[in-house]
């Protein structure tokens, strides 16, 4: 059984947040280059505006925002997370990103539903694949009981829902629940779409960094049941 309820979609009344707010807008609309927004809108697919801040600039210009501000509880990175994320340009979403990838820590397993929201709105690969690896990830190895929301999530028929629970044990090495990695992989073998397909050759092309006998055993036996763009995925560094 599932540990979370449905996702909240309101901001929490918060006063960190309402301060790293008006500090990011007042910091990062300034900063906005209007010729690059065009070409970052377009190397994104048109997924979302952008204000044309490259990564460098952007995570310099984020640092001056928090600067001295104090650390947050689960209400404040849950505010800032769903006000950013309700502004349009791409360059809020990505601060908080790295914002709850900081702060993680800090949230319970109760956190999991607004990670939901943040991954199936305005969803694209360059905030739901950090979210997946970093946020997710870090909420279910700290509460194992969430690993039933991940059983779940594997069927669902969002793909970046399916994607996130493929590849929230990135990170996690040797404490990597190889059996329900390799159940995740077989269960969306057969997904059409590209994103589904590269995930499943992603999580388990890291994971033959741990241990490549699983991977390449596990893939001896089930190599007909994935996309010739899975497995390719999956064998990249060690070979055949």
């Amino acid at each position: 059984m599932s540990v979370t309820g449905a996702p909240g979609r309101n901001a929490p009344h918060s006063v960190l947040a309402d301060t790293v707010l008006e500090r990011l807008t007042a910091t990062y609309a300034p900063a906005a280059d209007p010729e690059k927004a065009v070409a970052m809108r377009a190397y994104m697919k048109d997924a979302a505006p952008f204000l044309g801040i490259a990564t460098p600039a952007r995570r310099a210009l984020s640092r001056t925002v928090v600067e001295g501000l104090p650390r947050p509880d689960e209400g404040d990175c849950t505010a800032v997370a769903l006000r950013c994320w309700a502004l349009p340009e791409r360059e809020y979403h990505y601060f908080a990103v790295d914002y709850l990838r900081r702060h993680v820590g800090r949230c319970s397993s109760g956190f999991l539903p607004v990670a939901r929201h943040l991954i199936t709105t305005m969803p694209w690969w360059d905030t739901v694949d950090l979210l997946a690896a970093h946020v997710v990830g870090a909420l279910v190895a700290a509460d194992p009981r969430l690993t039933a929301d991940m059983d779940v999530w594997i069927a669902d028929d969002d793909l970046w829902v399916a994607r996130t629970a493929l590849l929230h044990q990135l990170r996690y090495r040797e404490r990597t629940d190889a059996e329900r990695l390799f159940a995740y992989c077989l269960h969306r073998s057969g997904h059409p779409d590209f994103f589904v397909r590269k995930a499943i050759g992603w999580c388990l092309r890291e994971y033959a960094k741990t241990d490549p006998e699983a991977v390449r055993a596990f893939l001896d036996r089930e190599r007909s049941r994935f996309a010739p763009l899975t497995v390719r995925e999956a064998l990249k560094d060690i070979g055949v």
